[in-house]
C-alpha cells in the first residue's frame, strides 16, 4: 500500500514545549518554522503546531473499556516500532491518558495502543496489529 503523507495542522500554546516533545522526546525531525508555527517530519507525514491560545474544548468518548480523548490524531506503526516507542516513553515516565495496553483482544482489529497528550494538550494515539490488514476490519 503506497499512501501520500498527510498534513495536520493543530494548537499548542508553546513552540518551545512543542519542540523538545516532538523533536526530542518523540524525535520528530523539524522542517520550516516562524516564532507562531513549527514543522515536524512524523514518519514522513507533515505535522505543523501552530502557536493559540485557544485550544478548545476536549472531550471524550468510550472505546473498548477507556476513554479515549476526541479530538487526537496518531501513527499506525510496525508492532516492533510501537513497543521501542512505548518502552521509550515509559522510561522516560510519560504520563499516559491511556497507558500502553491491548485493546479489541481477540476481536477483529485486535491492536496495542497508546494515548498521551503534548505539553499543549493535545492528545496522541500510536497504535500497531500484529496484522496490518486488521486496520480495516469490522
Amino acid at each position: 500500500m503506497n499512501l501520500p503523507p498527510f498534513h495536520l495542522a493543530f494548537p499548542v500554546d508553546d513552540l518551545v514545549q512543542a519542540r523538545t516533545f516532538y523533536g526530542e522526546l518523540l524525535g520528530c525531525a523539524e522542517g520550516r518554522s516562524s516564532d507562531e508555527w513549527i514543522d515536524f517530519d512524523f514518519h514522513g507525514h507533515q505535522i505543523v503546531a501552530h502557536l493559540s491560545r485557544n485550544a478548545g474544548d476536549r472531550t471524550s468518548n468510550p472505546v473498548d473499556g477507556h476513554d479515549v480523548p476526541v479530538p487526537h490524531f496518531g501513527l499506525v506503526m510496525t508492532m516492533d516500532d510501537w513497543q521501542t516507542l512505548a518502552d521509550k516513553l515509559t522510561a522516560a515516565d510519560t504520563e499516559f491518558v491511556i497507558e500502553p495496553t491491548v485493546r479489541f483482544e481477540g476481536k477483529p482489529g485486535e491492536q496495542a495502543t497508546m494515548f498521551l497528550r503534548d505539553p499543549s494538550g493535545n492528545a496522541l494515539e500510536f497504535k500497531a496489529f500484529a496484522d496490518i490488514g486488521q486496520l480495516f476490519a469490522t
